[in-house]
C-alpha cells in the first residue's frame, strides 16, 4: 500500500529529477543548437593550426584555451540567457512557479543542464586541439580542463544571468547578449593577437575571457603554473560571484 497521501506534495529530489530530465531532454532535442556551438572553436582550431598563427596568439595551448573561451561565450551567453528570457516571456517560470519545486531547483536544474553542455564541448574541443596541433594530453590534464571548463562556463552563465537579470524583454537580452559576445570575441581575437597594444592587451588579460584563456592554457601545462595563474583563477571567481550575484538580486520570474 502506498504510504503517500493522494494529496501530498512530491520529494524534493523527485521533483528535480523531473525537472532536469525535462531540461536534458530539450538539450538532445536541440543537438543540432549545440554541434553548431562547438563550429565556431573548431574553426579557432582549424585557423590557429599554423605556427606563424599559433605564435601570434601565445602558442597551442592558448589557441585550445581561446577556442574553448568562445565555445563558452555563445552557449553560456547567447545560448542559456536567450533561453531564460524566451521561457520567462512565454510564462514558462510562472507555470513552474506554481508547482511544489522550489524555485532554486528550478534553476539549479537549468544551470546543471548547461553546465553538462559547456564540458562536453569542452571535451571536445580539448581532443579536436590536441590531434591538430599534435599534442600529448594527459588523463589529469583532462580532467583539470574539464573542472575548469565548469568554473569557466559559470563565469559566463553568470554573466548571461546578470543580462536576464537586468533586462526584462528577449529582445532586449537578445540584443545585449549579441552585443557582449561579440565584444568578448574581438576583445579576445585582437587582445591577444597583441593588436590593442600594452594597455589594450592588458585589459584583454584581465577580461573574463583572458581570465579563462589563461586557466585553459596553464591546466594544459600544469608545471608552468604561476602567480599570473593563481590570480587568473582569483578574477574568474569574482567575476562569476559579481555577475551572479547582479543576476540573482535583479531576476524576475515574469516579463512584466
Amino acid at each position: 500500500m502506498n504510504s503517500r497521501s493522494p494529496g501530498s506534495r512530491p520529494s524534493l529530489w523527485l521533483a528535480f529529477s523531473a525537472l532536469l530530465r525535462a531540461d536534458l531532454a530539450v538539450l538532445i532535442k536541440n543537438r543540432r543548437a549545440l554541434l553548431l556551438s562547438i563550429l565556431l572553436p573548431i574553426i579557432v582550431l582549424a585557423l590557429g593550426s599554423s605556427s606563424r598563427e599559433s605564435h601570434h596568439i601565445g602558442g597551442p595551448l592558448s589557441v585550445i584555451g581561446l577556442a574553448i573561451a568562445l565555445g563558452l561565450i555563445s552557449t553560456s551567453i547567447l545560448g542559456y540567457a536567450l533561453t531564460i528570457a524566451s521561457d520567462r516571456e512565454q510564462g514558462v517560470f510562472q507555470r513552474l512557479r506554481v508547482t511544489p519545486t522550489p524555485v532554486w531547483a528550478i534553476m539549479t536544474s537549468r544551470l546543471t543542464t548547461q553546465a553538462l553542455a559547456n564540458v562536453l564541448l569542452a571535451l571536445a574541443v580539448v581532443i579536436v586541439g590536441s590531434v591538430i596541433h599534435h599534442l600529448s594530453i594527459t588523463p589529469g590534464e583532462y580532467a583539470l580542463v574539464l573542472l575548469v571548463s565548469v568554473l569557466a562556463g559559470a563565469v559566463f552563465l553568470s554573466i548571461g544571468q546578470a543580462l536576464v537579470g537586468l533586462m526584462k524583454s528577449a529582445d532586449s537580452v537578445n540584443a545585449a547578449a549579441r552585443a557582449v559576445v561579440v565584444g568578448l570575441i574581438l576583445l579576445a581575437a585582437f587582445g591577444q593577437r597583441g593588436s590593442l597594444g600594452t594597455t589594450g592587451g592588458s585589459i584583454t588579460r584581465w577580461s573574463p575571457v583572458g581570465a579563462v584563456m589563461t586557466l585553459f592554457a596553464a591546466v594544459l601545462n600544469t608545471p608552468a603554473w604561476d602567480t599570473r595563474d593563481s590570480l587568473s583563477l582569483l578574477a574568474c571567481a569574482g567575476y562569476m560571484l559579481v555577475f551572479a550575484a547582479i543576476g540573482i538580486k535583479w531576476f524576475r520570474w515574469d516579463a512584466r
